[in-house]
């Protein structure tokens, strides 16, 4: 059933959309607040909106667990930002600074950065220390990225 509809929870209000599937390539906006609901920049976590991210969306969630003194975290960053752009309708990309949500952080015993992990139906399904280059990032999720 191609039509089927997911939940995704918007990039901009956290609000909770239904978008059948075959229409995820259109650019679908917010019931509530008009924007779009995919976002082609990853979406800036927090200790308030990470658990809605992770739990309320069909779509597998991609979080950098980062922080901004940290070398590797700014080297892996622009890489992070483009595979978000190119894969917005496969994931959701989701980037936690773990100086400023050490809760969020300490919950998922982040012990080195930058650490990703990926996410669906509120569950963990991968993790990653360490930067990547882009074509190995690509490869780690093509290999960990749940069907949806």
């Amino acid at each position: 059933m191609t039509n089927s509809p997911i939940q995704i929870v918007c990039q901009s209000c956290t609000t909770k959309n239904r978008v059948p599937k075959d229409k995820l390539g259109n650019k679908p906006l917010c019931g509530k607040c008009k924007n779009p609901v995919l976002s082609t920049s990853p979406v800036k976590g927090s200790d308030q909106n990470f658990r809605r991210y992770i739990t309320d969306n069909d779509l597998p969630v991609v979080v950098d667990f980062w922080a901004s003194w940290c070398g590797p975290c700014q080297q892996f960053a622009p890489v992070f930002e483009q595979v978000a752009g190119e894969m917005s309708t496969k994931a959701c990309f989701v980037k936690l600074d773990t100086e400023h949500n050490q809760t969020t952080a300490g919950g998922f015993n982040i012990r080195s950065i930058p650490t990703l992990m990926i996410f669906h139906h509120g569950k963990e399904v991968a993790r990653l220390s360490g930067a990547l280059p882009k074509a190995q990032f690509q490869q780690w999720l093509a290999q960990n990225l749940p069907d949806v």
